[in-house]
């Protein structure tokens, strides 16, 4: 019996999805009794390994040439319960339960539109027969894992430093715009088609440049909730400039037709 090593590799980047499964349900499990600090920070990390295995897969993928409708639609699944459900969960036991009903359905609301967020991701991102295209420059929503990464770098700092300032009703607004910015048009980069232009020299490497200062003069965990926290913002600068630009244009067409 031969063993064809080629279909083989397909299994190679689903394990490491099912690894971030693992993560999101162990931490899930981990805050179904009682949590305490400690326990909101084991999820936390735990959620940053599946954050980390979800990286993974993809680069797996790539590299063997295995990329496939099933590992797309396999993505999006472990995505809602690692970074939608999980991160929701912890959140709502480390801040939002203070807020009774309110903040049960604020933790509802991130799972919802990232699930809204992920499903149109895989109706883009596939062609008519299920085959995955190739990686775009740009996503169109914030993508779900940098959400629940901002979310659980903020438990992990809030544990490490101590006493952050982030009541519930700041948790809450935070976590209704991220939301928003999952289930909105705005473009954030995927980094996979990534060119080396002035722009985007400039905008990493400042981000980088304010995250070791961070890390070094505050401490080394806030310079996650920074870095995380800089996607957002170069997708956001982007995404003015993008309208900017184009209402320069319709403007000058406008000009251009009255002449």
């Amino acid at each position: 019996m031969r063993v064809d090593l080629r279909k083989t590799l397909f299994i190679l980047p689903n394990l490491f999805t099912l690894s971030s499964v693992l993560c999101g349900y162990y931490a899930i499990l981990i805050l179904s009794d009682r949590p305490t600090s400690d326990d909101f920070y084991r999820a936390a990390l735990l959620i940053i390994f599946a954050l980390f295995f979800d990286g993974i897969d993809g680069c797996v993928a790539r590299l063997t040439k295995t990329q496939s409708a099933i590992g797309v639609q396999l993505d999006s699944l472990a995505d809602v319960i690692s970074f939608g459900v999980a991160p929701a969960i912890l959140v709502s036991h480390w801040s939002l339960s203070e807020l009774g009903t309110g903040g049960m359905l604020v933790g509802f609301v991130f799972v919802a539109a990232g699930a809204i967020r992920l499903a149109r991701f895989n109706v883009v991102s596939t062609s008519d027969d299920g085959r995955p295209h190739t990686p775009a420059k740009y996503m169109q929503g914030l993508p779900i894992p940098a959400a629940a990464g901002i979310l659980i770098s903020i438990v992990v700092a809030n544990h490490l430093t101590g006493k952050l300032p982030f009541t519930p009703i700041i948790i809450s607004a935070l976590v209704i715009m991220l939301s928003v910015f999952m289930v909105s048009s705005m473009p954030f980069r995927s980094f996979k088609d990534l060119r080396l232009n002035w722009r985007t020299v400039l905008l990493i490497s400042s981000a980088l440049g304010v995250t070791v200062w961070i890390a070094l003069k505050i401490h080394p965990s806030m310079a996650l909730v920074w870095l995380l926290a800089a996607y957002v913002i170069i997708g956001i600068i982007e995404s003015l400039i993008a309208l900017m630009n184009k209402a320069r244009d319709g403007i000058a067409k406008a000009g251009q037709r009255s002449l």
